[in-house]
């Protein structure tokens, strides 16, 4: 707002300014009365001061009204550069605001109506196409810039929402694959089960897996929602209930974390999501098994090492569970391993630095 009011300062003292030079230019060349002096300098120089809200209109106007004191010899051709001056700054704002068309339009009426008070010859005319010319092509750049500007601004914003929701897309990815792996585990466990009460016990587990899936979905959506109220992203503090989680889909998770647990919220968020997607792949591919993971934390970077003594595989996939965790490693400029361990089993490593 006081950026703007500093603008309608600078067109109200440009008004001024011009309208002082008409008139003037009225009493020193004519020697008109005040009472036709100030009337006629207002009418061509105070558009100038409402330009940018009515841009055509205050071009028409001041342009009208130079032409009208010119042929009614209120004011001499001698003294037409200041008017001139009011046609250029409102001229330069329809360039700026308006389309194509229209300020093409206003260039061709001012040139005319300019070169057509000033005598029709050849030097005024070639005088009022360079200066308006130059007039319309410093708008009409300025109209361009403009609009590069605010599709770069829109293109910026489209590719920030886009990168937005991949990573809602990757998060929720990681959410779903960890904790359906381990409701589709507890559910083959009650269905084979004889005894009711281990298949009591698969069924609680399958509830509160899936609450809990319900509950930090939501929270993941709720980045898309403006007024929602977002929970603080997991990070460090959160591995042990994803051990948990694993050992009870038969998965005997011992978790080893060095160090000060306190990193970035985006490292510590990385880290969680890489020990997720990695007992994923150890409850769906390795499953009964042990799995040691381990986390150091350093000054510099988060180490970060998952080993299980399951089958292992001869061949890595190219599911989307080792791309999401090289991508996040990727994003820090780090380095990730993952394939099978020299003793058997398989190994992930990853190691995050801290920025």
């Amino acid at each position: 707002m006081i950026a703007k009011l500093h603008l309608y300062l600078v067109d109200l003292t440009a008004a001024v300014v011009i309208g002082v030079l008409v008139g003037y230019g009225m009493v020193e060349h004519q020697g008109k009365p005040w009472w036709l002096v100030v009337p006629s300098a207002a009418l061509v120089a105070l558009p100038v001061a409402v330009r940018r809200w009515w841009p055509v209109t205050t071009l028409v106007v001041t342009t009208a009204a130079t032409a009208a004191v010119i042929i009614g010899q209120v004011l001499p051709v001698q003294a037409l550069g200041a008017p001139v001056g009011a046609i250029c700054f409102t001229l330069y704002t329809v360039a700026v605001e308006r389309t194509l068309t229209w300020s093409l339009t206003g260039l061709v009426v001012s040139v005319v109506a300019v070169a057509g008070v000033g005598g029709g010859e050849p030097e005024n005319v070639l005088a009022g196409v360079a200066v308006l010319g130059a007039v319309w092509v410093m708008g009409y750049t300025t109209r361009l810039r403009r609009s590069f500007f605010e599709r770069e601004g829109r293109q910026r914003a489209e590719q920030a929402l886009s990168d937005e929701r991949m990573r809602i897309a990757r998060e929720l990815h990681d959410v779903v694959a960890h904790n359906l792996s381990l409701i589709a585990v507890q559910a083959a466990n009650a269905a084979h089960v004889r005894s009711p009460e281990h298949a009591y016990e698969a069924l609680q587990v399958i509830s509160e897996t899936s609450r809990a899936a319900l509950t930090e979905m939501r929270s993941l959506l709720g980045v898309l929602r403006s007024d929602a109220d977002l929970a603080p992203s997991p990070g460090l503090d959160g591995l042990a209930e994803l051990a948990d989680r694993a050992s009870l889909a038969g998965v005997r998770v011992s978790l080893d974390v060095r160090g000060d647990a306190e990193v970035p919220e985006g490292v510590g968020l990385s880290a969680y999501r890489i020990v997720q997607e990695a007992l994923t792949n150890v409850v769906k591919h390795a499953a009964p098994a042990s799995c040691t993971v381990l986390v150091e934390v350093t000054p510099s970077l988060v180490r970060i090492e998952v080993d299980d003594d399951g089958p292992g595989v001869k061949e890595l996939g190219v599911g989307h569970g080792l791309i999401g965790m090289r991508e996040r490693v990727a994003v820090y400029d780090g380095t990730f391993t993952a394939g099978p361990a020299p003793d058997g089993g398989f190994r992930v490593v990853a190691e995050l630095p801290v920025r």
